[in-house]
């Protein structure tokens, strides 16, 4: 393993999301808005693009086909996709999000039915974008994507 690949690694837990779609960007900026506010810094999410190198790095790294546009969550050396990564993801929000990892009790075929169904329709709805918004300096560096 390179040491480019380990470096991300250390940077647990990650977000993979389509930096082309809007859906996904404001989906980002909510979860920045309504995250626990970690007394630990090394336990506060980073992000980063599908598409970037790095992005890419990590799919392949845990074999992840290239078709795969739904968002990833890499924590603990393991990635979830679709609703399995979205559910974990409430963990990190603040509020009553967490109580929403009550519904990994229904399987995952029948969850990502309803993530599939807003996924297909979600760039035509929302649009696509060739760059995230603004980000706060201690936001921006956490996105593993960004050269700042």
């Amino acid at each position: 393993m390179n040491d480019r690949l380990n470096q991300l690694l250390a940077k647990q837990p990650i977000l993979l999301f389509d930096g082309e779609c809007g859906f996904c960007n404001r989906a980002v900026q909510f979860v920045l808005r309504h995250e626990k506010k970690s007394a630990t810094p090394g336990k506060r999410l980073h992000f980063a693009a599908l598409e970037s190198e790095e992005g890419k790095a990590l799919r392949e790294y845990f074999a992840i086909a290239e078709k795969i546009d739904s968002i990833i969550l890499i924590k603990q050396h393991s990635a979830y996709i679709k609703s399995c990564a979205a559910l974990r993801l409430t963990m990190y929000m603040r509020g009553f999000w967490p109580l929403m990892m009550g519904f990994v009790v229904i399987p995952p075929f029948i969850r990502n039915i309803v993530y599939d169904f807003v996924a297909r329709r979600r760039k035509k709805i929302f649009g696509r974008t060739k760059s995230c918004a603004l980000l706060k300096n201690e936001d921006a560096s956490r996105f593993l994507d960004r050269k700042i």
